[in-house]
């Protein structure tokens, strides 16, 4: 059974030594991540593996690692200062923050569909499919924006005449609004609700604050509904270089001011020349980076699929314009595609079944404004996150060389929307010898997070599996045992809802009830779910100080431990460790010392573990949770024909191996070459 919740990743990733939370002595830090013993060999094998599929595999493509700080122009030119932000609102009532655009968004979506709660479980269907509210709300947007006839000018007339109104007290409604909207010459027929999505993505923070004000818009906390104005908040984090104490805005704080990258790509382009001069290539050619990038996130969340700080896998890949092609080469659309399916076939090769990864090809109105075409790869992420983003392949055209470049054509600043740079020193043109010309090599940009990948392959390779099934009176005893636990835990919800003091409560209401939620689910697939629920009953915030969960919990873990296993069915190069060796018995010396000396016959060749602190059976266990492809089992016959058990996660499968053919044996499971 794979897994259903991401907290059943979070549980396994935190007992098994995978990922931790940061700063964990001190309550933590929002959204950062430690990588754990287990974590950072996976990790480094899914950036190997990576560079790998897009370096060492190609002709064509050169790396580099770029400084984490940049001079700030690099991010005024890039567009990241002034446009890289969210807008935010403060509840008055309880301090919390939250994005003003959710806030207002979740509020129309709730009176759309006449649900309470429906538009949370729409989410997901809004932000992936061109039909939901949010596409009709571009597709007003990209019409509009378009046309900047009279229809969008009126609008904005009739926008601030309603904003003035809401500032001033003055009573109105947003029917009112959408009244007005109605009979405008031109306007797209699409849903009040969709004109409504339009005005708050096009007219921000001041629209913003009038809707959650007129719409008494409640926290999501404290459920009152008293906002701050709404105002953009950046997402890059800010610093300075050297010694510096100056007010902020001001000539000197703004020399000294530096942000941590938001992105790798950037860096790439201000190394354009520095690496098509010193490795003498000649475009088409790429050039690749991994490492860490930082986000100020609002809310980040859905462990580590949304975090602060995370590292990226991005390659610039260069290619000449249409207009300067030679017959036979490949087009930009050809290039593109290409992309598309290399890296579409890197996910697959490393296990990602094709029924939870799929290419979806961002609308017309979704593209940035520089980008001729994107591709985003989406894995079907378990729970309620559904279908994610794990990377990006974009056609950015000709726009970021030329956004970091002196003396650009007018007429190309026009079409790609830029300013005049008068801040850069260098041209970051290119010098086509066949075409005797000089342009702007266009660049297909595959993008994807490290660490998000890591959690793509976690996900899908966690599997929890029912090796011999229980006894019926077993599973009907722990049933009702169950029952009681959930009744007891109601009972204590009921007290903890009637203290008012949130901070005299021993319970916390709301995370019982997504707790007996949970179980009560997980109950009705039984047996199929023990190793679910004993997790469940042990990690669960909600299960907290329950005494009749705290006697519950050894019963499911000894059925869980005699009837099940959980099993990561990792690709083997992503697996952290690739081999464990155990002595049959630790006390025979002559036992151990072999078992020793095959770990050291393989250790130097990738991780491998020696571990004789349990039975085989839960050695082996131990070994399945983490993903070891192959265990190996020296024994007492070993001793007598110099043979040993070796042993497949997958399958369970064990065979003996004579020991000198022990290492071709291993070696050929593992997919490695001999």
């Amino acid at each position: 059974m794979p897994a259903r919740s991401l907290d059943q990743i979070r549980r396994l990733a935190k007992n098994r030594g995978f990922i931790f939370a940061g700063s964990a002595p001190y309550g933590g830090l929002g959204s950062f991540w430690d990588y754990g013993p287990l974590g950072v060999e996976m990790l480094n094998h899914v950036k190997r593996s990576w560079w790998q599929n897009v370096v060492y595999n190609r002709d064509d493509v050169e790396g580099v690692d770029c400084a984490i700080l940049m001079n700030r122009k690099v991010w005024q030119h890039s567009g990241h200062e002034a446009t890289f932000s969210d807008p935010l609102v403060d509840c008055k009532s309880c301090r919390a923050r939250f994005r003003a655009d959710h806030l207002v968004t979740d509020a129309i979506l709730a009176r759309e569909t006449e649900g309470e709660n429906v538009h949370r479980k729409l989410r997901p269907i809004i932000e992936l499919f061109p039909v939901s509210l949010k596409a009709a709300g571009l597709q007003l947007y990209a019409k509009l924006r378009d046309d900047e006839q009279d229809a969008e000018r009126e609008a904005n007339r009739r926008l601030r005449e309603f904003q003035d109104k809401v500032s001033n007290g003055e009573k109105t409604s947003l029917d009112e609004f959408f009244g007005s909207l109605a009979n405008i010459p031109g306007m797209p027929n699409v849903s009040q609700y969709a004109q409504l999505f339009f005005f708050v993505r096009r007219h921000p923070n001041e629209l913003r604050s009038a809707l959650l004000k007129l719409g008494k818009v409640s926290c999501p906390k404290c459920q009152k509904a008293d906002w701050t104005d709404a105002r953009n908040f950046n997402l890059m984090f800010q610093s300075h270089v050297g010694p510096v104490e100056a007010n902020k805005g001001t000539e000197e704080e703004l020399a000294s001011r530096v942000y941590l990258r938001p992105e790798t790509a950037q860096g790439i382009f201000m190394n354009f020349k520095n690496v098509l001069e010193s490795s003498r290539r000649k475009v088409p050619f790429g050039i690749a980076q991994i490492g860490k990038a930082f986000r100020n996130e609002i809310t980040p969340g859905n462990f580590t699929f949304r975090t602060r700080e995370f590292e990226q896998m991005e390659l610039e890949f260069f290619i000449k314009p249409p207009q300067f092609l030679q017959p036979g080469e490949k087009t930009d659309e050809q290039w593109h595609e290409e992309w598309v399916e290399q890296r579409y076939n890197w996910w697959l090769g490393l296990g990602i079944d094709k029924s939870r990864i799929r290419k979806r090809a961002q609308t017309r109105e979704e593209l940035a404004h520089y980008s001729k075409a994107t591709v985003d790869l989406e894995y079907l992420f378990p729970g309620s996150l559904g279908f994610g983003e794990i990377e990006g392949i974009a056609n950015r055209t000709d726009y970021d060389l030329s956004a970091h470049s002196k003396d650009v054509p007018e007429d190309a600043l026009k079409r790609l929307k830029l300013e005049k740079n008068a801040d850069s020193v260098e041209n970051l043109d290119y010098f086509d010898q066949d075409a005797k010309a000089r342009y702007f090599p266009w660049v297909i940009e595959p993008s994807c997070g490290a660490t998000r990948a890591m959690l793509a392959f976690l996900c899908e390779a966690y599997n929890e599996e029912l090796v011999k099934p229980p006894a019926e009176a077993d599973i009907a005893a722990l049933k009702t045992e169950i029952d009681a636990a959930i009744k007891n835990a109601e009972k204590k919800k009921k007290e903890a809802e009637k203290e008012k003091d949130a901070a005299q409560r021993k319970h916390d209401p709301v995370a019982i009830e997504a707790f007996i939620r949970d179980l009560t689910e997980a109950t009705t697939r039984l047996p199929q779910s023990l190793a679910e629920i004993d997790g469940m009953l042990k990690d669960h915030a909600g299960a907290q100080n329950l005494e009749l969960v705290k006697k519950l919990s050894p019963k499911v873990s000894k059925l869980a431990e005699d009837h099940t296993r959980l099993v990561l069915k990792l690709h083997p190069s992503l697996a952290p460790v690739k081999l464990a060796i155990f002595p049959l018995k630790k006390n025979e010396p002559r036992i151990v010392d072999e078992a020793r000396r095959i770990k050291h016959q393989f250790q130097h060749l990738f991780r491998t573990v020696y571990d004789d602190s349990a039975g085989i059976g839960k050695l082996y266990r131990r070994q399945d949770e983490i993903g070891t492809p192959l265990c190996i089992t020296v024994d007492f016959q070993t001793l007598e024909d110099n043979t040993v058990t070796l042993r497949d996660r997958d399958t369970m499968q064990q065979i003996r191996v004579p020991m000198e053919k022990l290492k071709h044996e291993v070696f050929h499971r593992l997919g490695m070459p001999v």
